[in-house]
């Protein structure tokens, strides 16, 4: 099934013309039923988030009124990025089925430095508290 499902996701990548965009589709399915579909548009829409993964997640979770995707595939015609992945396992996703894996000569992009502030002791103390007590009550 997951080969049959693949073809279709792969048909509808050939559909579309992508101008500058990556050709990337992506599906949403659940028991064995396409529940959204996608293509990459973060060019032509100058939208950061416009992987098809995430459109495809986005319709999903509109259309099943829920944010928990538990129950479903995601199928995509290359292999995640980080950012994708991120949201994927967000989503709740468990199982994705690409059919590429990354292209050789795509280097990731390495520059954005993450700067931990450490002299805010006091802030960060109470940060943590809002957190946790968020997290309890919560639970």
């Amino acid at each position: 099934m997951e080969e049959k499902l693949m073809r279709k996701c792969l048909e509808y990548c050939f559909k579309h013309n992508y101008k500058d965009d990556l050709p990337i589709a992506a599906m949403v399915v659940k028991k064995n039923k396409i529940i959204s579909k996608a293509i990459n548009n973060k060019n032509i829409k100058n939208n950061v988030m416009g992987h098809a993964e995430i459109i495809v997640i986005n319709k999903a979770t509109k259309k099943l009124k829920r944010w928990n995707l538990n129950d479903c595939e995601l199928y995509v015609t290359l292999k995640p990025c980080l950012m994708c992945e991120t949201i994927i396992r967000e989503a709740r996703i468990e199982n994705v089925y690409y059919l590429v894996d990354k292209l050789d000569y795509k280097k990731p992009f390495q520059k954005t430095k993450f700067n931990e502030i450490k002299n805010l002791i006091e802030e960060k103390k109470k940060y943590r508290l809002k957190l946790n007590d968020f997290f309890k009550n919560k639970r």
